[in-house]
This record gives structure tokens, sequence and C-alpha cells, in this order.
């Protein structure tokens, strides 16, 4: 077709100057100014014809230079985005790695648990049958079969796994959302009962099991931890631990590598300790919080009966929260001239209680609060976190609902009996 068309222009452009010639030859201008024009039109023509052709193969060529820009850069952006997804892919292998890594740690860290479990049960002498709390009867692995003894029934449900993580929220006043949960840890026997701390503690004190119980309940906190921070949940676990653990030379080095591998979850991860063991606390135990306050671990005290603290000592030892029962500081309040005050301080108005801790960096929690006369009471004094039955009862968490960043729904949890005063 091109060559078609080639061929008919040039057909034109020798008729367009063989009549160029002939019309000067017409009209007088000689055969060799005729022949001159003959020659310079066809050039002429044939030298337009090639410009023409010269800028539109410039334009195609232009063209095709662009097309081929712009496939390389859609080839690059291609490049780039599957360069995006190597390094995110070998960064999810790099986590899954280390987090197997973690769990094989923390796998042969229970094995040695649970071998030190055996060898203190074996040690220790056969208390009195345990009875199921609710029916009365002994408690048999087998029909037929002796009564247990409540160090047996502890001893299994330690060995087995049978070991609940309780969750009760903490609310952020006055709204009412949930900033923090406080872990509790409950015994199941064979049958599914509960063992509340008022009956395993009887022998898990003497025996110097509790050590055991907080080293399995840190396992059940970091995993909730753990799970909750993957969802970007910004909440924060308190997770009661005895001053003995925090004392015991085989147990706190163990405890201490663990935390170092899961420092990361130092903000979210809170150790509570009662306010009689803590102003007890001997140097040992002072030296490992300090030694887990500098991983970046903060301390409550809780089961708090004297209001009158020693705030620089809390300050000192990282202590951030304070637990107080809501009743408890009701019953300080008392009015000295037209004035209420708090009677371990009568100097200091009770409305800057609060504010006083919180200079010192100690945020007051008002827990076991039962009823909305009691929220408004303590509203009024300027608390900004509030804990009880009234929020929220404590709820055990199943396995499978460990992912959960919400407060666990009714449907997939197993609601705590009814025995408050075993809570402390």
């Amino acid at each position: 077709m091109r060559r078609l068309t080639l061929a008919l222009l040039c057909a034109t452009y020798l008729c367009l100057s063989l009549i160029a010639a002939l019309s000067l030859w017409r009209n007088g201008f000689g055969g060799g100014v005729a022949v001159s024009a003959f020659l310079g039109g066809l050039g002429l023509c044939l030298a337009s014809h090639g410009m023409i052709m010269r800028m539109l193969e410039m334009r195609e060529l232009r063209g095709e230079v662009e097309a081929v820009r712009d496939a390389h850069r859609i080839l690059l952006d291609q490049v780039e985005r599957i360069d995006g997804r190597v390094v995110q892919v070998a960064k999810i292998v790099e986590a899954d790695v280390s987090r197997s890594a973690e769990l094989t740690d923390e796998v042969h860290l229970l094995e040695k648990l649970v071998h030190k479990l055996t060898r203190r049960f074996d040690e220790q002498p056969q208390v009195a049958p345990y009875l199921a709390a609710r029916g009365g009867h002994d408690v048999r692995g087998h029909e037929g079969r002796r009564p247990q003894s409540l160090m047996e029934v502890v001893r299994e449900a330690l060995t087995q796994g049978r070991v609940d993580l309780y969750l009760q929220p903490v609310m952020a006043l006055p709204q009412r959302k949930t900033v923090f949960y406080e872990s509790y840890s409950r015994l199941r026997d064979a049958t599914g009962q509960v063992i509340m701390p008022a009956e395993y503690l009887a022998v898990a004190e003497p025996n110097g099991l509790v050590t055991a119980i907080d080293n399995l309940l840190l396992f059940r906190c970091v995993q909730i931890v753990r799970r909750l921070a993957r969802q970007d949940r910004r909440v924060g676990i308190f997770c009661n631990i005895s001053m003995a653990s925090l004392s015991d030379d085989e147990f706190f080095p163990q405890f201490l590598d663990l935390l170092r591998a899961n420092r990361d979850l130092a903000p979210a991860l809170i150790f509570e300790v009662g306010q009689a063991a803590f102003e007890a606390r001997n140097g040992v135990a002072a030296r490992n919080m300090a030694r887990l306050a500098d991983l970046g671990f903060r301390f409550s005290l809780d089961k708090v009966t004297n209001l009158d603290l020693d705030l620089q000592d809390l300050s000192r030892a990282d202590v951030k929260f304070v637990k107080i029962g809501a009743q408890t500081l009701l019953d300080e309040l008392t009015e000295v001239e037209d004035r209420l005050v708090l009677r371990s301080m009568p100097d200091l108005a009770a409305e800057d209680f609060a504010l006083l801790m919180r200079r010192y960096g100690v945020d007051l929690i008002a827990e076991k609060v039962e009823n909305e006369r009691q929220v408004v009471d303590i509203l009024d004094l300027d608390i900004q976190f509030g804990q009880g039955h009234l929020f929220g009862e404590p709820r055990a968490i199943k396995e499978a609902v460990l992912a959960e960043t919400g407060a666990p729904p009714a449907s997939t949890v197993v609601q705590m009996p009814q025995r408050r005063a075993a809570f402390g």
C-alpha cells in the first residue's frame, strides 16, 4: 500500500512539473526554460515530500519512545511493589522465626516448672481430703478410688494446665471506657469446679507453690498482651505477683529472662503487689523490682488499708497505680471545720488526695465499686479510674477467645462464681 501511494505521489509530482514546464513553453519562454522549470518543480516536490515524510517519521518515533518510557515506568512500579512485598514477607518470616524461638524458650521454662512442681508435690505429706465446695462430695479420679487430698487436686490442676485466667475491666471515669484489665488465676479440679484462692492458697503458701502459680499466671498474661498488641489494642493488664516470687533466687532469673525477651510488652504489663507485702519487702525483692523497672515494667499497689502512703517510696519503686476499695475510701471521709478530709490525712482536703498522688506519678484506682452512688462520690474526689462488679465482673477467658480485643462477650466466657471475698 505504501509503494502504491509513493508511485501515485511521484506521478502527481511529474504531472505538476510537466504542466508548469508546458505552461512556460506555451508562453514563449523557450525550451530551455521549460526543461529547467520541469526539473526544478520535480526536485521541489520531491524535497517537500522528503521533509514531510521525515517529520511524520519523527513524530511516530517520539510516540514510540514515550510508549516505551511509560512501559518502563510501569515496570519499575511493579518491581518496587514486588520488592516491598518481598521485604514484608521477609519481615513476617523473621518475626515468625523469632516468635517460634520465644515459644520454644517458654515451653522449656514451663517444662522445668512442671518438673519442679512434681518434685515439690512428691516431697510434701498428704493433707485432708478435698471436698467439692458445692456438693460436699469427695473428688475422685475414678469411681471407687480413695478421695483426693487438696494437695493432689492442686497438683493435677497445675501439672495438667487447669489454670484459668480471669479478667476484670478497669474503666476510665467518667467515660467508662476500658483502659486496663486485672488478671486473676483460678484452678479447676477434674470435675471442672473452680478452686478459689481461699482454698488452694491454704496448701500453696505453706508448700512454696505461690511462685509456680505466679509463673503460670504470667504466661497467661503475656499471651493476652501479645494478642492485644497484634490488633493494636492499647490496653494494659494488671498481673498479680507475690513478694515470694520476687525474692525467689531460683524463680526470678528465669522470670527476668522471660520479661527481657518480651520487654516490648512493658507498657502493657503492670505487676501488682499488696500494700502490706510491699512495705515489708526485703532488700532482694526491692532490687528485683528495680531490675524490672529498668526494663520499663511498672507496679501497682492493692489491698490498701492505710491511706497515709509514703509517696516518695512509691515513686522510687516505680509504683504507678494504687488501688483502694471504694467503700474503704469513702469510710475515710470526715468533716473537719466544714471541710471534707481523710481521717489518715486531716491536713489535706479529700478532693486533693488524688491530685497529690498524680504529682508523684501515681494514679489512684477505686476498686470494688458496687453501685452508682459510689461512682458519684469517687468522681467528686477527682478519681479517674474505677473497677468493680458495677463495671464488669471477672470473666474466664477461654483458649478460643484469647485473640479477642474487646471485653469478653457473654456467649464465650464463663461467669465468675459469686464469691467476691476471694478476690482480695
